[in-house]
């Protein structure tokens, strides 16, 4: 697409806007460089991806993206045999560590497949390398100890001759002999070797070499005999642990160049996920749907906003391609006519590009080219005046369209003489409709809104403007053409009405005459449109009833249903519990026969009949015991705060109010409210309802408990147990949200804080591992937690 008409339909601005929830700096390269396609297989894959990003962060949270940088460069030159820098080293296991996350982002807690599946399953995740790097590697500027055990032992052997020299150097230094040759009890080094400041006039007193001079020639920085073979030592140890570092980058570069091809394509097909959600995250932002694309349909923008103007934006609906294939647009200077058609070929180059546009509904074209003549670009270096730069635009734009072009025109014909600037553009929009091309063009001219009234394929539109406010109400109109409300505006200015009278006397009979259909129609319209909204409104309350008396019976029959239930189940309990009192009498009257003759038999009769009496009695009791609970009454009349159980329904809440006069209260059920009577509450004492209640289904709470769950928890600023309360609510929470791995950031600072959270963490079962952050993480401010997997 031509880059001029995308910045005059500011669509740079809207590359801008995505840029800025971009998740890297590859992401944002890519949001800075998006262009619409004219392709509808790419158009429909992107606009596929955007939605199912979208979807993804609604079901589980955007992913976590780390800090990812271009490694492409660091990866050709290891496949060179070069030795890579700390900081290249650690980009590239930064990009290995984001690749693993992203896979068990899209594998944990899956529920529905994406179009984006294909380009998660290219990740490769290669933790062995990515370990190896992180462990031996802490910072830029730091290798650890353990990244090799030759490292380690140097730098033992380093720590011991420091203090081999330390213990040397403190009898110069600790108040000895030697102090009153020092201009200071200090030790401190020059070229790598530990020197003392001795005065320039005792440099007899302290045998040793000499390495530096001050400035003033007053101190002479003297090497101790004592010491020289310990810096000796010490020199060719840092020259072995320099070696010895150069080493494992050189082992490390080798192990980055043998997967340097995966860490390449990991990091690009990173950058285009992260991508995509940002995206998702405009679209979010903008509260944007996603468009319907085809190759001929209509374009119809249904209560669109331009996204640039946001939220104070008053929703028009544009629709051309359909029964017109052209717009002509009229109405008063800054009533929103040139918004109306920048929102036309900027929301035409959003879904060709892959994003969702700002409006209730969306169906567009793809076009190969959007042309557009808006603004003036007279130019006085190439002698062109306003008329002529339009004529210049034009022209190319007649030459270089197809039918499957968008056209839009501002103030067509404007910049010369009436007369012959209406016929122009009467005659260039006649060229256009026999291209087949679609157009949207803004005019002031009575002529161009008659041509729209008498053409096939042509409709008039018109921004809406309230003569009595003097202020435009930016509506757009579809089939109506705007009035010319100068006269109007200039009597409500003040202009004596005598001057409009003879100016409005100037004007030709014709156009007078058109002016008074239009404001005709006009009349017509807003009493139509006051008909149809007063329809529209008792539509809605006659649906409102309707839905209301359908759930109303519905709940009706669900309850007649559950206490049929109830008295079947009831009618069961009752038989079976007869059954079983029968058939323990009737075994006792056997026991009984059989024990007649027995000399025991008095005893043995009189213990039956207290058996029988006993079950008999249980019996009873257990069917008094369902009565009661059919005629249960309340204990104490019921009061905010209380914990109840619905009678008939079984769920569990807590009233949020005290119950009115007619008994009604309001109660808190998950995460529902609902109204109920009293009389079908049941109290519950010592119960929790909190514990008991489940916030609607498992996949809704999950759903909404993962969309509002961040990877990151700030516990800074907390004390001990406020921070390990907090933590233990939060790793509740990742659990439920499918996130196994999440970073608690408390600080360095004393230290307190973490050796807290440690504590805790080494007793919690949920817990897997957790270590200190490694760089680029945090370091020790931040503790990274691994969960167990259910």
């Amino acid at each position: 697409m031509n880059t001029k008409n995308l910045k005059k339909l500011e669509f740079d601005k809207i590359r801008e806007m995505l840029a800025k929830h971009a998740a890297t700096e590859g992401a944002k390269e890519l949001a800075l460089s998006l262009m619409p396609s004219d392709d509808i297989d790419i158009v429909v894959r992107n606009q596929n991806r955007t939605e199912d990003a979208k979807r993804l962060a609604g079901q589980k949270g955007n992913p976590s993206f780390g800090s990812v940088r271009d490694i492409s460069s660091a990866c050709e030159r290891a496949d060179k045999g070069a030795t890579l820098t700390p900081r290249e080293l650690l980009d590239c296991a930064g990009v290995l560590r984001s690749a693993r996350g992203l896979i068990e982002y899209i594998k944990s807690d899956r529920i529905f497949d994406t179009s984006l599946d294909e380009v998660f399953d290219r990740l490769i995740a290669k933790k062995e390398i990515e370990t190896r790097i992180f462990k031996a590697v802490i910072s830029e500027e730091m290798i650890a100890d353990d990244a090799s055990p030759q490292l380690l032992e140097i730098r033992q052997k380093i720590r011991k001759t420091n203090s081999k020299i330390a213990d040397l150097m403190q009898k110069y230094t600790q108040g000895g002999s030697f102090s009153k040759y020092l201009q200071e009890n200090i030790v401190t080094t020059r070229g790598g070797r530990f020197v003392i400041p001795v005065k320039s006039e005792y440099k007899n007193e302290v045998p040793g070499l000499v390495h530096d001079t001050s400035s003033s020639g007053a101190t002479l920085f003297i090497e101790p005999m004592s010491v020289v073979q310990a810096n000796n030592e010490l020199r060719e140890l840092q020259s072995r642990e320099e070696y010895e570092i150069e080493r494992i980058l050189h082992e490390l570069s080798t192990l980055v160049s043998s997967v340097s091809s995966i860490i390449v394509h990991d990091y690009e097909n990173i950058t285009y996920i992260a991508f995509v959600f940002a995206c998702s995250e405009l679209a979010y932002e903008m509260d944007a749907v996603r468009p319907e694309i085809s190759e001929k349909g209509t374009v119809l923008l249904e209560k669109c906003r331009h996204p640039l103007i946001g939220k104070k934006a008053v929703p028009v609906t544009i629709e051309v391609g359909g029964d017109w294939s052209m717009l002509v647009i009229t109405g008063p200077n800054t009533g929103g006519k040139t918004v109306s058609l920048k929102t036309l070929g900027l929301f035409s180059l959003m879904a060709q590009a892959g994003l969702q546009l700002p409006c209730e509904r969306a169906s567009v074209r793809v076009f190969d080219e959007i042309y557009s003549d808006i603004g003036d670009e007279q130019s006085i270096e190439q002698s062109l005046s306003t008329f002529s730069s339009h004529m210049v635009g034009i022209v190319s734009i007649l030459r270089d369209m197809t039918d499957r072009s968008l056209v839009l025109f501002d103030e067509l014909g404007a910049g010369t003489d009436p007369v012959e600037g209406a016929a122009l553009a009467m005659s260039i929009l006649e060229e256009v409709l026999l291209s087949r091309a679609l157009c949207a063009a803004t005019t002031h001219y009575a002529e161009l809104k008659a041509f729209a009234i008498e053409r096939e394929g042509v409709c008039n539109a018109s921004c809406d403007f309230d003569v009595d406010t003097l202020k435009p109400t930016y509506r757009l109109i579809i089939g109506a053409p705007g009035k010319s409300n100068a006269f109007a505006i200039s009597k409500r200015l003040g202009l004596p009405e005598s001057i409009v009278e003879r100016a409005s006397g100037y004007v030709d009979s014709g156009n007078r005459s058109f002016e008074a259909v239009i404001e005709k129609l006009d009349k017509e319209r807003y009493e139509l449109q006051a008909e149809k909204d007063k329809a529209a409104e008792l539509r809605r309350e006659y649906e409102q009833f309707k839905r209301e008396a359908e759930e109303e019976l519905k709940r009706k029959l669900g309850n007649a249903e559950k206490e049929a239930e109830t008295a079947r189940q009831k009618a069961r309990q009752i038989v079976d519990s007869a059954r079983a009192t029968s058939d323990f009498i009737l075994k006792q009257l056997d026991e009984a026969k059989r024990a007649k003759d027995s000399s025991d038999f008095g005893e043995k009769l009189a213990q039956s009949k207290k058996n029988i009496k006993g079950s008999v009695h249980a019996y009873i009791e257990s069917n008094k015991t369902e009565e009661k609970e059919d005629d249960y009454v309340l204990p104490r009349p019921l009061k905010k705060g209380d914990d109840v159980e619905h009678r008939s329904l079984g769920s569990r809440g807590t009233l949020l109010e005290d119950p009115d006069k007619k008994g009604n209260v309001t109660v808190q059920m998950g995460i529902l409210k609902t109204k109920v009577n009293v009389s079908q509450l049941k109290l519950l004492s010592g119960t929790s309802v909190g514990e008991k209640n489940k916030l609607g289904s498992e996949k809704s709470y999950r759903k909404a408990v993962a969309k509002s769950f961040s990877p990151t928890l700030d516990v800074r600023g907390m004390v001990g147990d406020d921070a390990v309360f907090t933590v233990d609510k939060y790793l509740d929470e990742a659990i439920v949200a499918g996130i196994y791995s999440v970073t608690v950031i408390h600080g360095k600072g004393t230290g307190a804080l973490r050796a807290a959270l440690w504590g805790y963490l080494k007793k919690d079962k949920r817990v897997e591992a957790f270590r200190a952050g490694q760089y680029g993480e945090g370091d020790y401010g931040v503790t990274v937690i691994e969960l167990k997997h259910k």
